[in-house]
């Protein structure tokens, strides 16, 4: 369960703005609804994408001892047209991944989740592109895959900032989570390359207990492992053909509409 390196964040960085910017200039139609996130518009997520980059870009440039301002890097700001929009990009994924290995992953930089490094935000603007990329695929219609390393980390950290908001930032809906006798097993029936790409997570009186497993549990998810972590990301609902929900689908119900960043 260790994160992966972060030369492999600052790669997939790299990698998933390109893949962003081809959904950008693939002649979707930019004012189109994202069905994930049905506030926005594919323009207005892919610009709220680029100013969460260019904000984690100059948290680790100015080794930041507290949150960067948000009028300071606005979010949502940028280009309107998809020329522009794409270069914008490209510049602001360019930035980011320099910083980012000229700093390494242990340069001491807020974050908010307990873990002051710069590591913590090479993976979470791994993630971060990860998912919001998958938004921008599914408004436009377009296919979508993730490697199955990244995939599973997305997971792993998934947990950790649940597990990280019951602890530290606890709200009613993280609350809730808690009670005993109650499990949620995660299980890719795909993953390769050796990766132990299940999970069990323990609903307690505490805080959530989770670890890599086969086990037993009150609920069951089963599927590939991306539509597994989008299911679990509240990207795919449980009803898709490519997923299966065994025992108490009530349960997983709860945790999605519970789990957040807080």
């Amino acid at each position: 369960m260790s994160p992966l390196s972060h030369d492999r964040y600052c790669d997939e960085i790299t990698h998933q703005v390109g893949l962003l910017r081809a959904v950008v200039t693939s002649g979707a139609d930019l004012s189109v609804t994202v069905p994930t996130c049905p506030d926005w518009s594919l323009q207005r997520l892919v610009r709220h994408t680029g100013g969460a980059l260019r904000w984690a870009e100059s948290m680790v440039r100015t080794r930041a001892r507290e949150a960067v301002a948000d009028d300071k890097v606005p979010l949502g700001e940028g280009p309107e047209n998809a020329a522009d929009l794409d270069a914008w990009l490209a510049e602001t994924g360019e930035a980011l991944v320099a910083t980012l290995r000229e700093a390494g992953p242990d340069a001491a930089v807020w974050s908010w989740a307990g873990i002051p490094t710069s590591g913590f935000w090479a993976r979470r603007m791994a993630h971060e592109l990860t998912i919001h990329r998958a938004d921008a695929a599914l408004a436009a219609g377009l296919p979508y895959d993730v490697a199955a390393d990244i995939a599973v980390d997305v997971i792993d950290e998934w947990l950790q900032i649940v597990e990280f908001v019951q602890r530290a930032m606890p709200h009613d809906g993280a609350r809730e989570l808690r009670g005993p006798g109650r499990s949620i097993h995660l299980h890719a029936t795909d993953a390769t390359a050796g990766l132990h790409a299940e999970w069990v997570v323990e609903l307690t009186e505490d805080v959530i207990v989770w670890r890599r497993g086969h086990e037993k549990a009150t609920v069951a998810l089963r599927g590939p492992l991306t539509f597994v972590m989008l299911a679990f990301y509240r990207r795919l609902p449980l009803d898709h053909p490519e997923l299966e929900v065994l025992g108490e689908r009530e349960l997983l119900e709860f945790w999605l509409e519970r789990t957040t960043f807080g």
